[in-house]
């Protein structure tokens, strides 16, 4: 077999296409969502080499369109879950000792096809199955995506490069090894890149797995499946399964092979799995790898000296967003008796201009929220906040799901600080805001550290150097991700990774070789040139 030290391509950040009108890009992404919305899929489980069609499925349909069915996708039983363990823990046996080169190479190639021949049908696929707007799907689908690609190649051989110390007399290195068993990827609906990186970066390191895709996500997973088909990640090393999470939960967590589990979703289901790997602890023969990103309700502080249009862009944009669907989404703002007026005034202004309607149509900044309960949980809030004394919707309020599960971007007014829109995370396009007095600074500071029980993302907004030095201090707990006068939304890979800590998960930074170390297991080899053939020290000498 041929050696060498092999040096991987250096990462760079994909490029965002913009997508304006006569662009190719623009031409070619409509032209891919109007095939896929006019045909439907069927989508199988996919165990080892097999695809398997259970006959018991479910309708894939679109949030912006609900009677329009895409799609269908079938659903597992537990005795497929049962097999795609089997066929994981068989195909480790090759995976697992697979140059890393040939790892790296597969992975590399994935990004070339998402940023070349697939594109387009990525980006359709989450326009059509999770409504997002072109630029939403584009910075997700597209370009998160061949970056988590890129740069976890990098930051594996960084990892790899990572050695011991030796001398003369003996040399030690360190192999990182693949976890003893296989790894369970669950991903959420509202980034296609999560729900490729998530099986992805742990396959990467060696490790074989058994991925569960979000229900409301399907529609892209399936490119995601075809993508890593063509880039020739192996029979076995990634199978898919859907269908009802906690039976297949359960299922994975019976194994004694369950080594660990990559997760993004919400805070309750997570700590519930935690507690059930807890339970089973002396069952399983390794301690399992718990990673997991969950919820978070986000906030923006300004302080007085801060600039009224940059607050209330960074509102708008952080809070509407993808109809706020991101746990990064802004959803709580704190902002000083001073600048209230201007701030409020623009942000009526912007969200009165934005369209909402379906991502086919371009010019739509908001499309619908992503199923039923959501959209039902939103509209109770909304509906509580009319009839609340302390509370003031200022601008939107309204909501429809008769074609599609829609609700306008809306702003709350509270003067209730701990009221419960301030707390609880909605995930949705409702953002609550607080109006402080400015001398309440670093009242209000402490305010912001102790309403949520979450700690993901904030952002401050200031010009004053002394206060943002302040604020970075006093909410040093109260984000993974802090952002100095800009949104709390939009991390990218290589520049900030991504997580938080408290009720917001492991803050293992998705996005970074950290991530990646959870998915391997160092072994330390010392080798010793000259072995000693006498047992006494020179401290026993007379």
């Amino acid at each position: 077999m041929p050696k060498g030290i092999f040096h991987v391509p250096n990462a760079v950040n994909e490029p965002v296409k913009s997508y304006a009108p006569n662009t190719p890009e623009r031409k070619a992404v409509l032209d891919a969502y109007k095939t896929m919305w006019n045909s439907k899929i069927d989508v199988p489980l996919y165990i080892g080499s097999e695809e398997i069609k259970t006959g018991n499925t479910k309708n894939m349909t679109a949030p912006h369109d609900h009677k329009h069915v895409v799609g269908t996708y079938h659903l597992a039983e537990k005795s497929h879950v049962e097999k795609a363990i089997a066929n994981a823990l068989e195909a480790r046996k090759a995976w697992s000792s697979t140059p890393w080169e040939q790892r790296a190479a597969i992975f590399l190639k994935a990004a070339e096809l998402v940023a070349g021949p697939y594109r387009a049908r990525i980006n359709a696929a989450t326009m059509v199955g999770q409504s997002k707007n072109v630029h939403q799907a584009e910075i997700d689908a597209a370009c998160e995506f061949i970056d988590f690609l890129r740069f976890n190649v990098e930051y594996m051989t960084q990892i790899y490069d990572d050695q011991p110390n030796s001398d003369q007399t003996m040399w030690n290195r360190v192999e990182y090894r693949p976890l003893e068993g296989f790894v369970y990827a669950i991903t959420p609906f509202n980034f296609t890149a999560i729900a490729g990186n998530l099986p992805a970066s742990a396959a990467m390191m060696g490790n074989v797995v058994v991925w569960k895709p979000s229900d409301s996500q399907v529609f892209s997973a399936k490119i995601i499946i075809d993508i890593f088909k063509e880039a020739g990640v192996p029979d076995g090393v990634i199978n898919v399964v859907f269908g009802d999470a906690q039976m297949i939960t359960d299922t994975v967590l019976e194994s004694r092979d369950f080594a660990g589990i990559h997760f993004t979703g919400s805070t309750h289901v997570f700590k519930d799995v935690w507690g059930k790997i807890g339970t089973k602890i002396s069952h399983y023969k390794t301690y399992p790898r718990i990673v997991g990103e969950t919820g978070g309700k986000d906030f923006i502080i300004a302080h007085p000296s801060a600039n009224a249009k940059q607050v209330s862009t960074g509102i708008v944009r952080g809070a509407f967003e993808f109809q706020g669907q991101k746990c990064s989404a802004a959803s709580r703002a704190y902002i000083p008796q001073s600048l209230w007026g201007d701030v409020k005034e623009q942000i009526i202004t912007d969200v009165k201009s934005m369209k909402m309607g379906s991502p086919e149509d371009l010019g739509n900044f908001v499309t619908a929220v992503i199923h039923e309960g959501s959209f039902d949980k939103l509209a109770s809030y909304i509906d509580q906040a009319k009839n609340d004394a302390d509370a003031e919707i200022i601008v939107g309020g309204n909501y429809d799901k008769s074609v599609g599960y829609f609700v306008e971007p809306t702003v709350i007014v509270t003067t209730n600080p701990k009221y419960k829109t301030m707390e609880t995370e909605l995930f949705g396009p409702v953002m609550t805001i607080y109006v402080y007095e400015d001398a309440k600074w670093a009242e209000t500071l402490k305010l912001v550290d102790e309403t949520s029980e979450y700690a993901l993302t904030g952002a401050i907004f200031s010009k004053d150097r002394y206060a943002v030095a302040e604020a970075t201090k006093a909410l040093e707990n109260s984000a993974g991700n802090f952002y100095i006068n800009d949104k709390p939304t939009g991390a990218v890979v290589g520049m900030q990774p991504f997580g938080g800590a408290r009720a917001s998960g492991t803050n293992d930074k998705a996005g970074s070789a950290l991530n990646l170390l959870r998915w391997v297991s160092p072994r330390t080899i010392k080798e010793t040139f000259i072995t000693p053939v006498d047992y006494r020290y020179p401290f026993l000498g007379e």
